[in-house]
Order: structure tokens, then sequence, then C-alpha cells
């Protein structure tokens, strides 16, 4: 659609200039046809570098909008960014779409589902119930056990292994909240991507992103029962344990293990080769390499075995 309807659905005050509005994204990756947003002063900077078309904003930051850009100015720049994502959320099936193509090799169960616009590469063995949905690709050599569902636009590359129950690609956990506490849906427009050498337990779920795509990196092996949110990067050869929570826009360096029960909090970083034990909570970003923490407030291993020490011996 054009700016001005996007404008006319969200109430929008804005100044002259319109164009074609391809889709909305983040203002860091935002660009000349797309729509952005910001909803805290926090990211001013952001704005200020963002190369988007337009930028839906309060108007106490609409003078910090750049000249390329228009400023699309309302009350409540989140409640009304969600409101405009589902004008650009993409079809759930769509019949316009080329029949599924499945490669040389591959064994799909007649009980199994692959939908219009989905590619399956060679050699796969794909089970019964399995769903791939629409434009979503499988690459070559991949096992999916029964009752495995791959949303649409959704990726997972060559040599994997995806263990029955697990869903790749299910709506972030992502809306906005009004002044009176009512909610509202954030179309998650994005994807997941797995990239080759990935194995992914039982029931566990990847949430695909609100815009770009939620990466689980080559190599990584993810247990029974595990959450990653949506927006989330999982470095290369990490390890998430049996009921680990990854919240929403965390991104892993390489080989970081997650112990069973262990979380993170969202939008942090943890560096490369770090350890956190069994039910650790990950609240701040973590910086240098190499450490093993543990517990809740997280502390380093060591220090977290003297305090367990300490207390076990004041309780005798």
């Amino acid at each position: 659609m054009d700016l001005r309807e996007c404008a006319k659905i969200i109430n929008a005050e804005f100044d002259d200039g319109n164009f074609e509005v391809t889709k909305m994204n983040t203002l860091k990756d935002a660009t000349s046809s797309e729509v952005s947003f910001v909803a805290n002063a926090k990211y001013v900077k952001d704005i200020q570098d963002s190369k988007a078309g337009a930028i839906i904003v309060h108007k106490d930051m609409r003078e910090y909008v750049p000249s390329t850009a228009v400023a699309l100015v309302v009350e409540n720049p989140y409640w009304e960014m969600a409101t405009l994502s589902k004008y650009f959320a993409p079809p759930i099936e769509d019949a316009s779409l080329s029949e599924p193509k499945i490669g040389e090799g591959s064994v799909v169960s007649p009980k199994a589902e692959i939908a219009r616009g989905a590619v399956v590469g060679k050699n796969c063995t794909i089970m019964a119930h399995v769903y791939v949905g629409a434009n979503a690709v499988v690459g070559d050599n991949t096992i999916l056990y029964p009752s495995v569902t791959i949303y649409r636009d959704c990726k997972v590359g060559s040599d994997c292994i995806i263990h029955a129950n697990t869903t790749i690609g299910s709506d972030g956990f992502g809306f906005a909240t009004n002044k009176l506490g009512e909610h509202r849906k954030i179309y998650q427009n994005g994807n997941v991507v797995v990239e080759d050498n990935v194995e992914i337990g039982s029931s566990s779920t990847v949430d695909r992103a609100a815009f770009g795509s939620t990466l689980i990196k080559h190599g990584v092996r993810i247990d029974n029962l595990v959450q990653v949110g949506h927006n989330c990067i999982i470095g290369e050869h990490s390890v998430l344990v049996a009921q680990a929570g990854i919240s929403g826009s965390t991104t892993m360096g390489r080989n970081v293990v997650m112990g069973g029960q262990s979380a993170t909090a969202g939008h942090l970083s943890i560096a490369p080769f770090t350890t956190m034990a069994a039910r650790s909570g990950v609240t701040k970003s973590i910086q240098e390499s190499g450490l093993t923490f543990a517990g809740f407030p997280l502390m380093e291993h060591r220090l977290w075995l003297k305090l367990q020490g300490k207390i076990a011996r004041l309780i005798k």
C-alpha cells in the first residue's frame, strides 16, 4: 500500500510525501521503501542513522527524524506499529503459489502435508503428520520426525534433524499495550532460518521474528522442551539443554552452553564460549568470553559454589 493509506490506518499526522511501502522493518534494517517506528527515547541515535522511508514517532521525537524520512506522528507509536503490522502480514497459505517441489531421493509420508510454494531438498525423510508451510525450504539430507511443523517462509538447512512435535516459525510473543491495559497483536512478519547440521529435540519451539529472521546457526544442538524467542541469534555450535528459555532478541556467540532450566532476559548479548549452569538466570549482557556462571542473580560458578557452602554451614 502507499504511505497515505498507512497514515490513514494509524491516524497519523505527516508532512507531504508519498511512496509505495513494501513492508515494515527495524530502524537499523529498514530501507527507503519501508516503514519503521521508535517507541523509546534511547533509540534516538538509531532514528538519525536510519534509512527508513517513513518512521512512526511520538510528537516529542519528531525533530529527530532525518530529512530523508517522513515522520508519521501518533500518540502511541508502539500501539500503532502493532496496528499497521497486520496489513503487511502475508497469507498463511497461498493458492496462487506453485506446487511444492520434492527433491530426488526424498521420502515423504502420505500423511505429511507440503504446502504450495514449499521446497524440499534431496534425500530427505519427511514423516507422518509433518507440515511444511507456504514458501518454506528444507535442505538436503534433512530428517523431520512425526508432527514437526515448519511455518510459512521458514528455512531449514541441509543435514538437519528435527524431532517429533517441534515447531519452527510459530509467532513470537509480541503485543502492544495501551493505557487501558488492552493488548494488540504485533504480527510476526519475519521468519526462522535454521542453518546446516543442526539438531533440535522434540517438543521445542523456535519463534519467528517480528521483522527479519530468528537465526539458528550452523552446528547448534537444541534439546527437548526448549523455547527460543523471536529475533534471537543462536551462535554456531551452541548447546541449549532441556527446558532452557531464550527471551526475544537475545544474541549468543558461538559455543554458548545453556544448562537445563536456565533462561535469559531479552535484548542482551552473550559472549562466545560462555557456559551457564542449570537454572541460571541471565539478566545482563555477558561481554567476556570463556566464563562459567550459575545461580540467580547470576554469578561466576566458583563464587556460587562458595556461597552455597557458606549457606549450608549456616543452617547446620
